[in-house]
């Protein structure tokens, strides 16, 4: 959820830590936790300002459309505008028949247009074609590598936690990288039709290759009183494919709150670990991969 960074910062000697904090997790309703994440949005954090936007999406509440509305033009960090742009886009398609709606449309169209961040201006656009507005203007990838554009394989993930969901959360991983891809990036080809190219058949399309994969490194639950909090890490890389020759590493992570319940906390550990997949790919590796494509 950031802006394009260069290949230089992107160095194994110093990983980019991004930090998510999901303060409210992923099960918001009540009106009065509602009333509280609005007032959040004007906090001097922009953390919790973040995670009020978040959860707001999550809450789906018609009297969160005017505060974000106003987020997402006047705040000053662009993880919050692009996370207002969202939620503005699915509050709205549950309330259709809004009176917001206008208001809402006319502040996400601005943004789609004039807004100082690429990120921003190409979640503001999602948002309008979620509720039937029509795209605003947007960065997307422009191909690259030839008229072929870009290829990118995503790995089997792993994990060196000792989580018992092991094996699900490793293929929830690569879910969410490939969904996200294919919704942030979608002239990104993310699979072939004769399984995995080579060498030979991306030069044939004149495709540039990149390979993406991904650790989960931590997964820590603490309890307290009658609630829990969801920790999780995790290390991606970045590298050209077939040769896969590394050329960055990021590293991501989030904290989550759940209740006492089992299940809970593991829906709550799969918000954790797919918030940091798709802040990751979205903020970092779409942006370094479009800046190595000619």
């Amino acid at each position: 959820m950031l802006s394009k960074i260069a290949i230089r910062f992107l160095r194994a000697a110093t990983p980019l830590v991004v930090l998510l904090t999901l303060v409210m997790g992923a099960r918001i309703a009540r009106a009065d936790n509602v009333d509280t994440l609005i007032k959040q949005l004007g906090d001097s954090s922009d953390k919790v300002r973040l995670a009020a936007a978040l959860n707001l999406a999550k809450a789906g509440e018609e009297k969160a459309i005017l505060p974000l509305a106003k987020s997402l033009l006047n705040d000053s960090d662009k993880n919050v505008r692009g996370a207002a742009a969202v939620a503005l886009g699915k509050i709205i398609k549950e309330h259709p028949s809004t009176k917001y709606k206008s208001l809402a449309t006319a502040n996400l169209k601005t943004a789609a247009a004039n807004d100082s961040s690429d990120f921003v201006k190409t979640q503001a656009s999602n948002a309008l074609s979620t509720i039937g507005a029509g795209g605003g203007t947007t960065t997307q990838p422009t191909g690259g590598g030839g008229a072929g554009g870009i290829y990118v394989n995503v790995g089997p993930m792993s994990s060196k936690t000792t989580s018992s969901k092991n094996d699900k959360l490793r293929a929830l991983m690569v879910k969410t990288a490939q969904k996200t891809l294919g919704k942030v990036a979608p002239s990104m080809q993310t699979s072939w039709p004769s399984g995995t190219p080579n060498k030979g058949d991306l030069a044939k399309k004149g495709m540039s290759g990149f390979y993406v994969d991904g650790t989960l490194t931590t997964l820590d639950v603490k309890t307290s009183g009658g609630g829990a909090t969801i920790s999780c890490k995790v290390s991606m890389l970045l590298a050209d494919f077939p040769d896969k020759s590394v050329f960055g590493f990021l590293n991501g992570g989030a904290s989550v709150t759940a209740s006492s319940s089992a299940s809970d906390q593991e829906l709550a550990s799969e918000d954790c670990v797919t918030a940091v997949i798709e802040n990751l790919i979205t903020s970092k590796i779409v942006p370094t991969i479009k800046s190595k494509v000619p």
